[in-house]
């Protein structure tokens, strides 16, 4: 249920709350300007304070009175003088012409230019385009437009906030917004009990470099020459897993790029170069494509004696017949795969516009043997229910915030080992009763609760139930060790739907291809992992009846 709230400064309280709690935690990492921030903002008159918060919480740094408009900040020029005082926002600022675009509407435009008939009327971004010759300078805010009657501001802090939001919360990807939707009740996060010690960042130098890791990425998106941003790359500590994993990924999608770019030595040389999942494979392929067969085919053997993952298994037994080809050996024996039994089915097209997947559910669902569209959900959801504990104990540096979605370490290569004991006894409950017990407990007492394993939304006690009765416990055990053995890739993959029969307690799982599509590779893992274990599981091919 969504909440009122009452006190409409509300998001400055939360903005407090976050300053407070980063003081506390972090006060022998912050720079003298970042603990300056922390000590004198709270001295600022209320309504200038909210005013800021308001800006921080926006999209840019440039802002126009009018558009700051908030019943309980009331003068927004008159609240925006003692930020200006205090030097964190410059009132009237210098702008050049892009920005007062950003600024302005095309009537205003109009106005402050004189646009003439044949230039009015045009897109506002041809109309920039063609006063781009004559204005190429910057000018006040009042210069360019002296009678607007409005005020313009810039927030000179940004930077600063968002490094504060990011000491807060570890990433870039959540905002101060999170404590209004865990107020307002829409999103609500597990209580985990951590050590007022607890912190994302155990240096200066981790929050630096994962703040040059990602301005190097927000270069590379912006298409700066990669090997200008893979100079700026920090080599990040040996000891800090999570930042050097940070740093590989971004070095990976930047080898792909060069890949494509048919560079094969530079490709191959950053591949190597890069503990990202996957990087070996590819420096394979990129010396095939460099017709370097023999270098490609002696990694290759390598790598097969210790894959780093079933999906990295997967292709180095596609290439490796290949690579035997061209080196004139005998082609290697065929590795026979566990396979899901096939359906076949020819059904007239639906009246109107459908998902093969539901019209699979519907032609098969009976009264007596209901078909569900679950895909990812049905299996993770179970884990997590059974899981919770293990999932949200109070291992250090996984959590250092209210707000988590799940543990910080959630992806890295320990995540499992770091919680043995919890997931131990999780698991073992499956060797008995019990786990029915736990799944439906944590269901109603955690319901609604943010976590990442859990679609609430796709998962009512219906389908709970006829899961818990008709799946055995074995195939869930099965199930959950192959998720944890790999939580990022085997989190999906799973078959679309799902068929109970609940009066022979049994189940079949099934993955849809409609006309033309195939398998993919997270798929074909599942599909080979569930047969190789005798957990039911079919692929039903799709053809529309002519």
């Amino acid at each position: 249920m969504i909440k009122v709230l009452e006190n409409p400064f509300y998001y400055l309280e939360n903005f407090h709350q976050g300053l407070a709690w980063i003081g506390e935690r972090y006060d022998d990492l912050l720079t003298a300007d970042e603990r300056h921030f922390l000590a004198t903002f709270s001295t600022l008159p209320q309504s200038s304070r909210a005013l800021f918060v308001r800006m921080v919480m926006r999209k840019g740094t440039i802002f126009r009175a009018s558009k700051l408009v908030y019943a309980e900040i009331g003068s927004t020029h008159e609240a925006a003088r003692p930020l200006a005082q205090a030097g964190l926002i410059e009132e009237d600022p210098q702008l050049e012409l892009d920005a007062l675009f950003d600024l302005l509407q095309k009537p205003e435009i109009v106005k402050v230019f004189q646009l003439g008939a044949h230039v009015k009327h045009l897109r506002k971004a041809d109309q920039l385009a063609a006063l781009r010759q004559q204005y190429d300078g910057a000018r006040r805010f009042s210069g360019w437009y002296a009678h607007s009657g409005d005020y313009a501001y810039r927030n000179l802090t940004q930077q600063l906030c968002d490094r504060l939001r990011l000491i807060f919360f570890g990433n870039y990807h959540q905002d101060w917004t999170d404590f209004v939707l865990s107020d307002l009740g829409i999103y609500q996060y597990e209580k985990v009990e951590f050590s007022p010690a607890a912190r994302g960042f155990r240096s200066r130098r981790d929050i630096d470099d994962f703040l040059a890791i990602h301005q190097c990425h927000e270069r590379f998106a912006e298409g700066e020459d990669p090997a200008a941003v893979i100079a700026d790359l920090p080599p990040c500590a040996p000891d800090n897993e999570w930042l050097r994993s940070r740093r590989n990924k971004l070095l990976f999608a930047i080898a792909q790029h060069v890949e494509k770019l048919r560079d094969w030595p530079t490709a191959h040389a950053m591949y190597a170069d890069c503990d990202y999942p996957g990087a070996r494979a590819r420096a394979i392929r990129v010396l095939e494509k460099n017709e370097q067969p023999r270098e490609a085919f002696d990694l290759l053997q390598i790598a097969l004696q210790a894959p780093e993952s079933e999906a990295e298994r997967q292709q180095l037994l596609r290439m490796a017949p290949r690579l035997a080809r061209k080196l004139g050996h005998a082609k290697p024996p065929p590795v026979v795969l566990a396979q899901a039994e096939r359906i076949d089915l020819s059904l007239p097209p639906p009246q109107e516009a459908s998902y093969v997947e539901f019209v699979v559910r519907d032609h098969l669902s009976k009264e007596d043997a209901p078909v569900y569209y679950v895909e990812n959900s049905l299996i993770n959801s179970l884990f997590g229910l059974l899981c919770w504990d293990a999932v949200f104990s109070p291992i250090p540096g996984a959590f250092f915030h209210p707000y988590h979605r799940g543990p910080a370490d959630l992806h890295s290569a320990d995540f499992q080992r770091r919680r043995a004991l919890q997931f131990g006894d999780a698991l073992s409950q499956l060797d008995g009763d019990q786990y029915r017990a736990t799944i439906r407990a944590n269901f109603a007492a955690k319901y609604g609760i943010q976590s990442p394993f859990v679609f609430w939304e796709a998962v009512d006690e219906e389908l709970l139930d006829l899961a818990l009765e008709c799946i055995p416990p074995q195939h869930l055990k099965r199930a959950f060790e192959r998720i944890l053995l790999d939580v990022k890739s085997n989190r999906s993959g799973f078959p679309d739907l799902i068929q109970f029969w609940p009066a022979e307690r049994r189940y079949n799982m099934i993955e849809v291809k409609g006309p033309g599509d195939r398998l993919q590779d997270n798929q074909l893992r599942w599909i080979e992992y569930c047969a190789a274990h005798a957990m039911p599981i079919s692929v039903c091919y799709l053809q529309w009846a002519a």
